[in-house]
């Protein structure tokens, strides 16, 4: 139970009710559409007058549709409704240290276009090039009704302000890009890191979740390291809006240098970064080892292909990066006991070879039979998650239940 802050609360109000029911009826609908109005009133255990009243504001708001008729064995046809998403739109913004990733999505998730170009590490550089490419999508797609924009970064971001706080694979420190973007290009602009938008996505995207509980840590192992954590359906965000940065917890004090500046953090073991420098057998702390990795182009999708045609050494670095993560996720079981974890990033696609390897980790270094048996799941190849978590970020704020006012 949620303690009542007498220092600082929202009193309800006559239309709270109201607007928590219409958000209700549009969860169910999206959650399991085509949907007749029939249907609602039973899901919802309330009578029929009722949701139609509050059917036909949300048709009349333009968020509900009425699609086909249905069958009935008797009495009057339903009418079956659908939530209007597929032509609503979101700007998803995916950025990486080596690439950024721009795509046009309706609310949905699904992607309408996407185009890419290296990162531009100068914060200014990096708005002026997103300027560009955000209206020339709008405009090549005749998009009327875009909601705005979402950014996944890399590091650690204030939820409330958009500022980038840390991100050591940028090399940013205290960024503020929010309002030059939203100047740019006349949209909202919501930023968040990439393991907490992908968790986001997880929930309020379909398939919602494939039904699973809102209780799951998810982790991304991508650039770098990190960690969304989800408890009844909310994000944990601690103090300051930066808990979830797993990647930086140490395995070894005398490890790998980090590019968080410290020494054997997680990340600096199991990140993309640090899985080629291994392979290649350089220091990715070093700057000119770095950015030779980057302009190389060579990837994990090139490494793992690699392991695929028998090449022994990589087979070694990744798995290598299976043994880590396997030990920095029991640490999180241990710590934190979700439901299950899932995990995404480019890494999965070798997750027939290194799977095996980190849940022995897990069951070697938990302390009970259950914590042992929680489930790790890697996120299927073939779609892109973190663009999916900058749409999400948009599709949360329109469909989550209201705030007390």
């Amino acid at each position: 139970m949620r303690k009542i802050n007498t220092g600082e609360f929202r009193r309800a109000t006559r239309s709270t009710p109201r607007e928590i029911n219409r958000k209700i009826v549009l969860n169910l609908v999206r959650e399991h559409e085509p949907l007749s109005r029939a249907d609602l009133a039973r899901r919802m255990h309330v009578g029929r007058g009722m949701i139609t009243q509050l059917v036909e504001g949300l048709i009349a708001d333009g968020v509900l549709l009425e699609g086909a008729v249905a069958n009935a064995p008797r009495g009057r046809k339903p009418t079956l409704l659908h939530v209007r998403t597929r032509d609503q739109f979101a700007i998803a913004v995916d950025v990486r240290f080596s690439h950024t990733c721009v795509a046009l999505t309706d609310l949905d998730g699904r992607q309408v276009a996407m185009e890419s170009f290296p990162t531009q590490l100068l914060p200014d550089a990096l708005v002026s090039e997103l300027v560009v490419r955000v209206k020339r999508l709008l405009r090549d797609h005749a998009v009327a009704n875009c909601e705005g924009i979402g950014i996944v970064f890399p590091g650690m971001i204030h939820r409330r302000t958009g500022q980038i706080l840390n991100s050591p694979q940028l090399g940013w420190r205290n960024v503020e890009i929010r309002e030059a973007l939203q100047a740019g290009t006349g949209l909202r602009v919501f930023i968040e890191n990439a393991p907490t938008a992908c968790a986001l996505a997880h929930m309020w995207l379909p398939p919602f979740g494939g039904g699973e509980p809102d209780n799951f840590v998810y982790v991304t192992v991508s650039d770098g390291v990190g960690v969304g954590v989800v408890e009844d359906g909310e994000v944990f965000r601690g103090h300051g809006d930066t808990a979830g940065e797993f990647g930086h917890l140490p395995l070894s004090l005398d490890g790998p240098r980090c590019m968080c500046g410290l020494r054997g953090c997680l990340e600096a073991y199991t990140s993309n970064v640090a899985t080629l420098a291994r392979y290649f057998g350089v220091d990715p702390w070093e700057p000119e080892s770095r950015e030779r990795l980057r302009q190389s182009g060579f990837t994990m999708e090139d490494l793992i292909a690699r392991v695929r045609a028998g090449d022994e050494g990589a087979r070694r670095a990744v798995l290598e990066t299976g043994h880590y993560l396997g030990i920095g996720l029991a640490g999180i079981v241990t710590a934190l006991s979700p439901a299950r974890i899932i995990v995404g990033g480019e890494i999965t696609a070798a997750w027939d070879l290194i799977g095996p390897v980190v849940a022995e980790r897990v069951r070697e270094r938990t302390l009970t039979a259950a914590a042992a048996a929680t489930p790790v799941v890697a996120v299927p190849q073939g779609g892109t998650p973190r663009l999916a978590g900058a749409t999400a970020l948009l599709v949360a704020r329109k469909f989550a239940a209201p705030k007390v006012a």
